[in-house]
């Protein structure tokens, strides 16, 4: 029987400074070789660098336009971040991935901290590398968007939880504070992503009262009088924000963006139920095939205080992304903890060997099936980057085929380990290839990926070329958000007829970007001058948002610029 005593069930402080060194070293390679993800992480430093340069911190926008999906939380981290390096000049990217950095190791501490409250210490480490393993967490902590710290919110809110169940099992009061970190939480998240964060926070434990018939849980957090804290952390802006885009903010926000995406699939992001539940075997590796091993367990153990518990965390927010239209990875992440804290858990109490399978055929011959493809997507991730380098730059990498060379043998090693049933220890294996995998990866394969980082070519480009020092670039073939980012948002995005016509107004400091199947259009907007048009170097790649291949000249007018003769 399992049972919740955080008394008793507490990790060192030595033993989290290692955790968080270990997750701090594991997300740290690839964040300063790495461009810009298009398209939303460079939407979000574009949108922090203009709030630097124009030190408004209220109305977030991207160029222009107002940027009204979400509060300015984030926005605010990041600048705050870029301020604190003293970059706020400069179009680099790895400050504004501080705060995923920070966001993502404090969130693998803290899932150690709660594992090891409700399973034990060894439960609590487990969970946490589970965690710091897995693909989707290697990726977002090495991104500038809103996701890790949106989970670090959902986690401090679940902590105080986790603090109240463990009052409620010892039968005393629990303290003032801790309700108030759980508000403050909340608030924190909802200056993040608005009132996502409130379905991972307030369904467990409404979920958990409505289970067990009794609402003391609910009651702790002080209900009340809580939410004025969550209230005064995102009310200030609200009122400031709704002040100054005349209530635009919401209708934006709620009502096309939040409301949007349950209504329909946003960005060809349209997916039907059950997507999250495939994914998961790649996302979630390779802690995906531990749980789903651990599933029967659970079912077992559902009446037990630890499982109800995170049962309660899991399945409503998962229910709740399964069926709203727009899908993408992340939408569960809030989740993931959870997962690893309860597979690290079940899996702590068995032992060496793991006997608490599936009793039925038909179970074992599924979760037999879900272990081979478990195992062909660990090869898989292995053997990625030496073929992206061969398919996409044509290169024979041998660090990448050494990479390959040393995962490979570790997901053998982990599969040998599955069949012997000895999970605890295959578990460890996997996740040793991962953390070797992702440090290669990032550091090996992804910057020689020349041929998909095109805007940082293109910017190089027309670092190159610029016929004047002020010069006025259109774009007209490639509109991703990473080249405004990274050519300072002076960019306009448009059409062939609209450069062609700037180009004729302000022949000398005007300079496009077309693509090589536009180019006649533009030719023809410029009519006479289309013949006084020069490229001054081309481009070529891969756009991977949109699969295109595409080869983008920068074309100027070729006359004196302002103080020059022929």
């Amino acid at each position: 029987m399992l049972r919740l005593d955080r008394g008793t069930h507490t990790l060192p402080w030595r033993v989290l400074v290692l955790i968080g060194l270990a997750a701090f070293v594991l997300f740290l390679p690839g964040r300063m070789a790495t461009p810009p993800f298009d398209r939303d992480e460079p939407r979000y430093m574009e949108a922090s660098a203009q709030m630097l340069e124009t030190h408004n911190f209220v109305d977030v926008r991207f160029q222009d336009k107002p940027r009204y999906l979400q509060p300015a939380g984030i926005y605010w981290l990041e600048a705050m971040a870029v301020k604190a390096v003293g970059m706020e000049y400069a179009r680099t990217v790895w400050p504004y991935r501080i705060p995923s950095l920070l966001a993502m190791t404090a969130a693998v501490v803290l899932t150690a901290v709660m594992g090891a409250s409700l399973f034990g210490p060894m439960a609590g480490v487990g969970a946490a590398v589970l965690l710091m393993a897995s693909v989707l967490v290697a990726a977002e902590s090495r991104m500038g968007t809103i996701d890790s710290c949106l989970l670090l919110s959902v986690l401090v809110a679940q902590f105080a939880l986790v603090r109240a169940l463990g009052d409620r099992a010892a039968e005393r009061v629990t303290p003032v504070g801790t309700a108030v970190l759980f508000w403050g939480a909340v608030g924190c998240g909802l200056m993040l992503k608005g009132p996502v964060v409130l379905i991972p926070s307030l369904a467990t434990p409404l979920a958990l009262g409505w289970l067990e018939r009794n609402m003391d849980l609910w009651r702790r957090v002080r209900p009340a009088w809580g939410w004025l804290i969550a209230a005064a952390v995102v009310l200030p802006w609200c009122i400031a924000i709704g002040v100054v885009s005349h209530g635009d903010f919401f209708r934006r926000s709620v009502g096309v963006n939040f409301l949007g995406k349950v209504a329909s699939g946003q960005e060809a992001h349209g997916l039907p139920p059950g997507y999250h539940l495939l994914v998961f075997l790649i996302v979630f590796w390779p802690g995906s095939y531990f749980a789903a091993s651990v599933l029967p367990q659970v079912w077992r153990e559902r009446r037990t205080l630890p499982v109800r518990y995170l049962l309660c965390w899991i399945v409503p927010h998962w229910l709740v992304f399964e069926s709203i239209a727009t899908k993408l990875p992340h939408y569960v992440l809030p989740t993931y903890p959870a997962i690893a804290i309860l597979t690290a858990g079940l899996l702590a109490q068995s032992g060496t060997v793991w006997r608490h399978g599936p009793n039925a055929r038909w179970g074992r011959v599924l979760l037999g099936v879900y272990a081979v493809l478990w195992c062909l997507v660990g090869c898989a991730l292995a053997a990625a980057g030496a073929i992206l380098l061969w398919k996409l730059e044509h290169q024979f990498s041998v660090p990448a085929l050494v990479l390959a060379g040393g995962v490979l043998p570790l997901v053998g090693l982990a599969m040998w380990q599955i069949w012997r049933a000895e999970l605890c220890y295959a578990a460890l294996s996997s996740a040793v290839a991962a953390a070797l995998l992702y440090v290669g990866l990032f550091t090996v394969v992804v910057p020689q990926l020349r041929s998909i980082w095109l805007a940082p070519r293109l910017v190089e480009l027309v670092q190159a070329h610029k016929p004047c020092a002020q010069t006025q670039v259109y774009s007209v073939s490639f509109s991703e958000p990473s080249l405004v980012f990274l050519i300072g948002g002076k960019v306009v995005l448009t059409g062939a007829a609209q450069a062609a016509q700037a180009m004729r107004d302000h022949p000398a400091c005007t300079a496009a970007l077309v693509d090589v199947r536009e180019r006649q259009a533009f030719m023809d907007a410029l009519g006479a001058d289309g013949a006084k048009a020069v490229s001054r170097g081309t481009v070529a790649g891969l756009n991977y948002s949109n699969g295109h291949a595409m080869a983008i000249s920068l074309y100027t007018l070729d006359m004196p610029a302002p103080g020059q003769a022929h």
